[in-house]
C-alpha cells in the first residue's frame, strides 16, 4: 500500500535526520513491506548504510533501487560507490556505465585520469581539504601533505562521495570538493615536519619547488603555513567569493611538512637545506605520523 509506504518512509527520514538511525532502519524496513515494489525506501536505506560504511547492505539496497527504478541516477552513484569500496569492479563498471560514465567493462580495478580533484579528509571531524588525483568516480589518491592531524598521508587512496561539498579553484575553473567517505589503502610515507625561522616565503617556495621537481615520487614537501583555516561555511561554499576575512599566522617560522618513506631522506634534505641557507635555523625534525607499514 502505498500510501502507508509513504508515510513510514517519511518518518524514517525524519528520524534519520535527528540521528536516530536505528529508528529509521525499522521505519524504512516497514515501508519496503508495505510497498516492495516502491524503489525510495530501498534508496534511503542504502543511503542510511553509505552513510555508516556498511557496503554489503548499501549495495543490496542500492541494486534493488536501481532495478526498481532504472532512472535514479542517485541509486546507480551509491550502488557504484558501494560496489568499489568491496572492490566488485563488474558490478562497479556496470554500475557508472548505467549512470552515464564512460567506462570500459572488465574485471580488475578502474584505472582512470578525472584530474586534481579537492578531496574533505574527516568531514564530520576539522574538514581539512586536500588535492588529490582522481583515479575513478568514487576514489582519488592525495597529492597533498595533509597536516597530521588529519591522520592521512601523501600517496593515501580514498573512497569519496559524490555530491559537491563546496568548491575551490583551479586555475580559472571551479572544482567540486568532495567529501571522504573512508581510507581504502594508507601509504607508505610517513609526515615528517621542520619548523624553520629566517627565510622567506618566495626562497622557500623556490626551494620546495626545485626539490619536488628533482625527487618526482620520493617525496613531497608543503608549507603549512600557507593553509588557510576556513570557517565551515566558507569551506562547504565558494571561499575564493567570500569577502570575510579567516585567521592566519603572520609569524616569521615556517612550519613545513615532508612526505617521505624514511627519516634518513628527510635529513639528507634538512642538510641540504641548511648548506643553501646557512642565515635559517631549523628544528628538529619530528615524524608527526609515521609511515603506514610501521603501525
Amino acid at each position: 500500500m502505498r500510501f502507508l509506504a509513504k508515510r513510514y518512509n517519511e518518518k524514517g527520514v525524519a528520524l534519520e535526520s535527528d540521528g536516530r538511525s536505528e529508528e529509521a532502519i525499522v521505519c524504512y524496513e516497514k515501508a519496503i513491506k508495505s510497498d516492495s515494489g516502491w524503489s525510495v525506501p530501498w534508496y534511503n536505506l542504502g543511503l542510511l548504510y553509505k552513510r555508516r560504511n556498511l557496503w554489503e547492505r548499501s549495495l543490496a539496497c542500492n541494486q534493488r533501487a536501481a532495478e526498481l527504478n532504472p532512472e535514479d541516477e542517485a541509486a546507480w552513484w551509491n550502488l557504484g560507490i558501494a560496489a568499489t569500496a568491496l572492490e566488485n569492479w563488474v558490478e562497479a563498471r556496470r554500475a557508472w556505465q548505467a549512470y552515464g560514465i564512460e567506462i570500459e567493462s572488465g574485471e580488475g580495478p578502474i584505472e582512470m585520469d578525472f584530474g586534481a580533484t579537492p578531496i574533505r579528509l574527516n568531514p564530520d571531524g576539522d574538514g581539512e581539504v586536500v588535492w588529490c588525483c582522481r583515479i575513478d568516480p568514487a576514489r582519488a589518491i592525495i597529492e597533498s601533505v595533509p597536516l597530521p592531524e588529519s591522520n592521512h598521508r601523501y600517496q593515501d587512496l580514498l573512497l569519496h562521495d559524490g555530491a559537491p561539498n563546496g568548491y575551490r579553484k583551479l586555475g580559472s575553473r571551479e572544482v567540486p570538493v568532495f567529501d571522504e567517505l573512508q581510507l581504502l589503502k594508507p601509504s607508505e610515507f610517513g609526515t615528517f615536519e621542520v619548523l624553520i625561522d629566517g627565510v622567506t616565503p618566495d626562497l622557500l617556495d623556490k626551494l620546495i619547488d626545485s626539490e619536488v621537481e628533482k625527487a618526482g615520487d620520493d617525496l613531497a614537501i608543503e608549507d603549512w603555513r600557507t593553509i588557510r583555516r576556513l570557517c565551515r561555511a566558507c569551506s562547504e561554499g565558494r571561499p575564493f567569493d567570500q569577502t570575510h576575512t579567516h585567521e592566519q599566522d603572520t609569524g616569521s617560522e615556517r612550519r613545513v611538512g615532508i612526505a617521505a618513506k624514511s627519516e634518513k631522506r628527510v635529513r639528507e634534505l634538512i642538510a641540504a637545506w641548511r648548506e643553501k641557507l646557512p642565515e635559517a635555523t631549523f628544528s628538529e625534525i619530528n615524524c608527526a605520523l609515521p609511515p603506514a607499514w610501521v603501525n
